[in-house]
């Protein structure tokens, strides 16, 4: 069970992040996985934005927001990219 002070935890965590950039891996249904890669934005009292790149060649940027609920149930994975992860991703 999740209690309120749990979600106080993840949002205080995920706040050290606003501004560096982080991946999110959420399951999309029927096997497909859905990985967004940008920006922490904002962290609201029930929620987090993330603003994202779609590709390098397109300037308009898409938001997507998630729910704390959705981070402690697993539902959405976060992941701090560092600089050597961006680098990788990069030269491949």
């Amino acid at each position: 069970m999740i209690i309120k002070s749990d979600v106080e935890e993840c949002k205080k965590n995920l706040e050290t992040y606003i501004g560096r950039t982080v991946r999110l891996t959420s399951n999309g249904g029927r096997k497909r996985i859905i990985v967004h890669e940008g920006i922490l934005d904002h962290c609201y009292p029930n929620m987090f934005t993330v603003k994202c790149n779609r590709k390098p060649a397109d300037s308009n940027q898409e938001l997507v927001s998630y729910s704390y609920v959705d981070v402690l149930t697993k539902t959405v994975r976060v992941a701090a990219v560092t600089v050597a992860s961006e680098a990788e991703t990069q030269a491949s």
